[in-house]
């Protein structure tokens, strides 16, 4: 069975609540997934879950920390960046989720919008609408055109970082999809699809797709 490299944070930043959910989708494709905190042990692995949690430090992207934007995990950012430079240089799949796919923007020379209105307070349930872009990765995996999906973030993508191509966004413009072509699979979104994997078929495909490649 393939190993997935499960990044989390800190127990009091991502108690087990809310590591669960991933770990669950990972094995509901087939997948085992093995955690990596900060300051741990890094086991072997085969693919990489970047993960959601706290914002990310916006000296990261050369910004002064926002009002809105939460205390920074610095170890927990410097050793997502050492996992995804070496993930992305030796060709590891990587699949990155809300904090996930900001880490990925950021990492190649991205930035974020530090606090943005109306998007933060939507629960497990509260679906909206984003658009696939066609010809992307992702639209090859769950299909071009509009799919319901649940965002929770009170952050999102600015300048888009180097290399990347938007593969989603939702109806206000907000990019919920990155992806790096050429990559075996470098494939990130906004939303949250380790919630509703065996509820929607977009996410269970999601998660499908990343098995695939790991089981190639």
């Amino acid at each position: 069975m393939k190993r997935v490299g499960v990044v989390v944070g800190s127990p009091e930043s991502m108690p087990e609540k809310k590591i669960a959910p991933y770990e669950e989708a990972l094995r509901f494709v087939g997948l085992e997934p093995v955690r990596i905190r900060p300051g741990g042990p890094i086991p072997h692995f085969d693919g990489l879950l970047l993960t959601g949690g706290t914002d990310l430090n916006p000296a990261l992207y050369n910004q002064p920390k926002g009002e809105h934007t939460q205390t920074p995990d610095p170890p927990r950012d410097e050793m997502e960046c050492v996992l995804l430079d070496d993930a992305l240089a030796y060709g590891v799949p990587v699949f990155a989720i809300c904090r996930g796919l900001q880490m990925f923007n950021v990492r190649l020379g991205g930035t974020l919008h530090q606090h943005i209105e109306g998007h933060q307070k939507a629960g497990v349930n509260d679906a909206h609408e984003v658009e696939a872009v066609a010809e992307t990765r992702l639209a090859e995996i769950v299909g071009a055109g509009s799919h319901k999906v649940n965002s929770r973030h009170h952050q999102a993508v600015d300048r888009i970082g180097d290399g990347l191509v938007v593969s989603a966004r939702s109806e206000d413009g907000t990019v919920e999809g990155l992806e790096l072509p050429g990559h075996r699979f470098a494939v990130a979104v906004q939303w949250h699809p380790e919630d509703r994997i065996q509820s929607s078929e977009c996410d269970l495909r999601l998660f499908q797709a990343f098995a695939a490649t790991l089981n190639a």
